[in-house]
């Protein structure tokens, strides 16, 4: 694989239990020959101010089929995954968890899938580099990133 790039997305996310649905964001060039690698994945709250105690979870699919509140780190369509809990008051310290499937080559494309128990938007960040690779091995991954549980 050759690289050919990095970038960074980053974006206001609304919860699924509001929106219905996850975010798409368009990765798919045509080309079966170019993929991408997610190599970080945050989510942080979107009011910051919040007194509240507040659960953010999130995680990344190469499908639309998911659900932020559950993951199944067997399924080779999650890509990534995300929590970042803290009490609004200053109590404690804010705890997050951060995991990216280092193995992951996306040549469709992703869906960020987000959930919140109080505050109803969130924004994630996501950094990825653009890879040169063969046309077997898009297809490979294109059927990799379709299947479901191994």
């Amino acid at each position: 694989m050759k690289k050919i790039g990095s970038y960074t997305l980053r974006g206001k996310i609304l919860a699924q239990d509001v929106s219905g649905s996850p975010e798409l964001i368009r990765l798919f060039d045509g080309r079966f020959d170019t993929g991408y690698v997610i190599t970080k994945f945050v989510i942080s709250p979107n009011d910051v101010a919040s007194s509240t105690a507040e659960l953010f979870r999130a995680k990344l699919m190469t499908v639309n089929t998911g659900n932020a509140k559950f993951w199944n780190w067997s399924d080779n369509e999650e890509v990534a995954w995300a929590i970042i809990a803290y009490d609004g008051n200053g109590i404690s310290t804010p705890n997050t968890f951060n995991q990216v499937d280092r193995d992951n080559l996306i040549v469709e494309d992703l869906f960020v899938y987000f959930d919140s128990n109080s505050d109803f938007t969130g924004n994630y960040y996501i950094e990825m580099d653009k890879y040169e690779i063969t046309e077997a091995r898009g297809a490979l991954t294109m059927v990799r990133n379709n299947s479901q549980d191994v």
